[in-house]
């Protein structure tokens, strides 16, 4: 007999996701907390506060050379903050990397990691690190031309096979400041643009998560952000107005009728759509748990059921 929701007519077991979500499940928990650890310690803070914090944890600790002395403390801090760029930005593409394939692969394995990751304050998190001096951050100038991408492939040096690095890559773009003004760093726009999709993803149809972002105090920080002259961020920006506009009141929305009036040009909108009639709902903080419980009792069902030999206690 055809059973059109049996797992296996619905996803190949041999798939890459399936591999993937089967290698991950047992220490999934893990996996997130130290995803979020090292972004969090690559996040922007002075390098001496994030060396000498006490138990936090020193994603550096490789990158420092031995005899500090020997190197200028300029082109020091200046490669210390590139390698952190780097960090911040593969750390958030591996996390929408993995919400994407989890969500393409089966819908309950796609909540079980943002149920994982909602429930290690991953959303606070990210809108600590939006509430930065996110201008400086999208127009920072920490690259080094001879070890960027494609020039560390191509050139080879006389000796070591390696591009060297000169005096004038450090100092390049530092004389002309209304430059640097007009360029965006191409790999911070890029991680600014993974984290707000994260929290798109995670909040999306979820009412009692999208509640929280108002707990947070996330439209101000949102509409700081929205500063950022690039049109991807704007977009990402508007569609999580569009989900809490109507958990936020009238004087609010009498205030930011100029954000609401970008949503309705930018964003695609439903035939059900309900988001811009303001309706005084009773955000009653009782409901953010309830969701999470039943949504919880689901996934335990869904793992006993198809995931009994990794997980036996389930």
């Amino acid at each position: 007999e055809y059973q059109p929701l049996k797992y296996e007519a619905v996803v190949s077991t041999q798939s890459t996701g399936e591999l993937m979500y089967r290698a991950m499940l047992p220490k999934m928990e893990d996996y997130v907390i130290a995803l979020l650890k090292v972004l969090l310690a690559s996040a922007s803070t002075p390098l001496t506060k994030a060396i000498k914090t006490s138990g936090a944890l020193n994603v550096l600790a490789d990158v420092l050379p031995e005899d500090s002395n020997s190197v200028e403390p300029q082109q020091l801090q200046k490669d210390l903050s590139r390698h952190k760029e780097i960090i911040t930005k593969a750390v958030s593409a591996s996390l929408l990397l993995l919400l994407k394939h989890f969500r393409l692969n089966h819908v309950y394995q796609f909540e079980y990691i943002s149920q994982t990751m909602f429930y290690a304050n991953c959303i606070p998190l990210v809108l600590k690190f939006l509430n930065t001096d996110m201008n400086h951050f999208v127009t920072a100038e920490n690259s080094i031309p001879s070890l960027d991408f494609p020039t560390c492939l191509y050139y080879v040096g006389p000796a070591s096979g390696s591009a060297p690095v000169v005096v004038e890559d450090w100092e390049a773009g530092d004389g002309d400041e209304e430059g640097i003004r007009g360029k965006l760093c191409w790999r911070n726009i890029f991680s600014t643009i993974n984290l707000l999709r994260i929290i798109q993803k995670l909040t999306k149809w979820r009412s009692p998560r999208t509640m929280m972002l108002n707990v947070f105090k996330s439209p101000p920080i949102l509409k700081k952000t929205l500063k950022i002259p690039h049109w991807m961020v704007h977009l990402y920006v508007l569609k999580l107005f569009k989900q809490q506009a109507k958990y936020l009141g009238k004087n609010w929305r009498k205030g930011n009728m100029k954000i609401l009036s970008s949503i309705y040009q930018h964003v695609r909108h439903r035939l059900l759509d309900d988001w811009a009639y303001g309706n005084d709902l009773d955000t009653q903080q009782w409901e953010v748990p309830n969701g999470e419980q039943q949504l919880k009792a689901s996934l335990e069902t869904y793992h006993a059921m198809w995931y009994s030999d990794i997980l036996p206690d389930s």
